[in-house]
């Protein structure tokens, strides 16, 4: 078996937090460096992720990390960059540290140009796929459009149920859990409510109650949204 290579983790922030776990789960000797250290003690290794800011990355790697020898990795989902890999594990990170299993179950988006997943992290047993430099950003804004601007949703929805409607936000959790699993088990059926229906006076009753509010133009948005593409999708059909 090949050995596992020395590691440095370069950040203190949620991502760099939550591998300093992932790699103690696995017993993968790993060392650790943050902005909080004096730079003498930047060591070298033979793989240094470098977990900070997308903005940060390139311009840390010029200033301190040109002469190491160790193979460098980013986990941005949308930089491209030469001076170092990209390999950006799917997921979201909250506060609290994750089991040792969902570790393991991160899909992680490697450059397409990056070595094979099990030389460029050794140790790791996570899945992998690759994707081209062109649509990484692209490939990016959708998966923050899916994961982050849907928890805005979620947050929403919670702060209303406590502060407008009386409602303890836990009322919401099975509604989230189900749509979640509906969305997993078949997502090509997992639309429900007006829009689906094409219930134009319930749309409409609910765009006049958020009257004032900032969402309402989310709302409509959305239902523009989708039945231009229904529109177009018919079209398409129709040829």
């Amino acid at each position: 078996m090949r050995q596992v290579p020395q590691y440095l983790i370069i950040g203190n922030g949620r991502v760099a937090r939550h591998f300093l776990h992932y790699f103690s789960l696995l017993g993968i000797s790993v060392s650790h460096w943050h902005r909080g250290l004096p730079l003498e003690e930047l060591g070298d290794a033979e793989r240094i992720l470098v977990l900070i800011r997308d903005d940060a990355i390139e311009n840390f790697i010029r200033s301190h990390l040109d002469d190491k020898q160790g193979i460098k990795i980013h986990f941005s989902g949308s930089l491209v960059t030469e001076l170092a890999i990209g390999a950006h594990p799917l997921t979201t990170f909250g506060q609290g540290l994750y089991a040792r299993e969902k570790y393991e179950e991160i899909f992680f988006i490697l450059d397409d140009t990056a070595p094979d997943f099990t030389q460029l992290l050794p140790g790791l047993p996570n899945p992998y796929a690759r994707l081209a430099p062109a649509m990484k950003a692209k490939y990016h804004a959708h998966c923050v459009m899916a994961a982050n601007y849907s928890c805005l949703l979620w947050q929403k929805l919670f702060d209303a149920f406590e502060h407008d409607f009386g409602l303890p936000a836990e009322a919401a959790f099975p509604l989230l859990k189900q749509q979640t699993e509906n969305l997993v088990v078949d997502r090509a059926n997992a639309l429900t409510g007006p829009l689906l229906r094409g219930d134009q006076a319930t749309i409409a009753r609910n765009l006049a109650a958020l009257s004032g509010d900032d969402y309402q133009n989310i709302y409509r948005v959305f239902v523009e949204t989708y039945q231009g593409a229904e529109a177009q999708n018919r079209k398409e059909k129709a040829c």
